[in-house]
């Protein structure tokens, strides 16, 4: 019946700089870009890593998120790494910060990092 997630949807503060970062940094591709005029939708783009799809949803003045990060809700987006230490050494190499470093949790590894508007990615290196 159910086969997978099919997406994860983020409404970001600004689009492009969202669109950048999981690109530019992340190594995700743009899928497609597709324009609606349905105010406040601008624009849903689908950006792809692997089996991994994010749509970026561009609206008129998105009203922010919660800071408390253990509020109900989806709470964060995981991406499996290879290799925790070259990762990590590659995103600061990139001026991007580890929110939470790296700790071993004995059948893995597992960090985080905050993509422009604040939303935890977690990063994990299965053993």
């Amino acid at each position: 019946m159910f086969k997978r997630v099919d997406h994860v949807e983020i409404v970001p503060r600004d689009a492009q700089k969202t669109i950048d970062f999981y690109t530019n940094i992340l190594g995700f591709r743009i899928k497609s870009r597709i324009e609606r005029n349905m105010p406040p939708m601008r624009e849903i783009i689908y950006l792809q890593l692997g089996d991994t799809v994010i749509e970026i949803i561009s609206v008129d003045n998105p009203s922010p998120k919660s800071e408390n990060a253990w509020e109900i809700g989806y709470r964060a987006i995981a991406l499996e790494v290879e290799d925790m230490k070259k990762t990590v050494d590659y995103l600061r190499g990139r001026g991007i910060g580890i929110a939470r470093e790296p700790v071993d949790l004995g059948d893995s590894y597992r960090g985080e990092i905050r993509d422009p508007d604040g939303l935890i990615i977690e990063l994990r290196q299965w053993k």
